[in-house]
């Protein structure tokens, strides 16, 4: 079989152990003669992977003890609906750093018209930078980011001292860098970047921020449904949330969050630093902004008619999923914690071979 280098952006590569577990549990679930996709939910077997899985966020990402732990469905496409629904009481104050910010602060505008605040925007610049210098309105009910931009690669590096309960998209960085989850009101965001695969949802919510709207919210919608229900108001997405058990679990045996981290800043270094000498290449996203989930790059000036040349030749030599989103064109890498060194040093080693070739 011809050796592949995934750099989707999502669903994107998953730990290999994650992936064989899956595969065992699909034909029989803890011995059981089931597979994990038709097992009861309530039955005790699975309320331990529930069990376990909550456990593991807690203990790799700190997460304090009046700090709830959900796992849901609908995305975090379902959350910039289910966000405001729950938090929003007269103001909220939106940060937009690209097209998943956007349309996360569309739907608290479409739900309550200017009371929904946009602080800051980098739309500018078409999103290649994360603004700065803007001030948070202290009378909001809280403040809306989104750490990682899939899209045009820039992130948020520090967790931001908000006068007011942060809330935090991190679809695309979650696990891969030390957080501290008690600086945020509400973190959520889909799993098939870091943590498993599409299908599930985790939100970490403060329980002080819940219950201050003072009006009815749909129970479907509501935290507190899902939190008094253990996240099984509704039947859970079972698979997703195995795979997510189990990406922890490799997440652990990498050294934990810490660990991941300290691989994530040596294999974006490597890929940055051959964008920045190559002549054929340049990044696309400020320096000092630039992600360590998402590496986005395009041909340099006099050489873009060797895109489409470049992206044949990298799918000859393995590499999958490095053409930009259809947005913005170019480049994109996507490096996930599961993304292996192997796997960027080869798609070093190509870019390296074509500007042989071209230049």
């Amino acid at each position: 079989m011809k050796t592949v280098h995934n750099f989707n952006a999502g669903p994107c590569i998953l730990p290999q152990p994650a992936v064989e577990a899956g595969v065992k549990a699909l034909t029989n679930f803890k011995d059981s003669g089931l597979s994990v996709i038709e097992i009861s939910h309530r039955s005790k077997d699975w309320e331990a992977v529930m069990a376990e899985c909550e456990a593991q966020w807690r203990e790799l990402l700190h997460i304090p003890d009046n700090y709830k732990v959900l796992f849901l469905t609908g995305g975090a496409s379902t959350q910039f609906m289910m966000v405001p629904f729950n938090l929003f009481h007269t103001k909220a104050a939106y940060l937009e750093t690209g097209v998943w910010a956007k349309k996360a602060y569309a739907e608290a505008k479409g739900l309550h018209g200017d009371a929904a605040v946009k602080v800051a925007s980098s739309a500018d610049r078409n999103y290649n930078y994360i603004p700065k210098g803007y001030d948070v309105p202290k009378d909001a009910d809280y403040f809306h980011i989104t750490t990682n931009n899939t899209i045009y690669g820039t992130e948020i590096h520090t967790d931001y001292d908000s006068p007011v309960p942060l809330v935090a998209d991190m679809s695309s960085d979650i696990m891969s860098r030390p957080l501290d989850v008690a600086k945020y009101g509400l973190i959520y965001g889909g799993a098939q970047k870091n943590v498993g695969t599409a299908g599930v949802t985790f939100v970490i919510v403060r329980e002080d921020v819940l219950g201050k709207t003072g009006r009815y919210i749909p129970t479907i919608l509501d935290y507190t449904s899902h939190i008094k229900n253990g996240s099984m108001y509704n039947t859970p997405p079972v698979f997703p949330i195995f795979i997510m058990n189990e990406t922890l679990k490799w997440v652990k045996s990498q050294g934990g969050v810490a660990g991941m981290y300290k691989q994530n800043v040596e294999k974006a270094a490597l890929l940055y630093n051959e964008i920045d000498r190559n002549k054929l290449f340049v990044g696309t996203a400020e320096k000092e902004d630039r992600s360590l989930m998402n590496v986005c790059f395009v041909m340099n000036k006099g050489f873009e008619n060797k895109e489409e040349a470049f992206l044949n030749f990298a799918k000859e030599k393995g590499m999958v999923g490095i053409k930009g989103h259809r947005s913005v064109g170019g480049f994109r890498a996507s490096i996930y914690n599961a993304c292996p060194k192997e796997s960027v040093q080869a798609l070093i080693d190509c870019m390296r071979e074509f500007e042989r070739s071209e230049a």
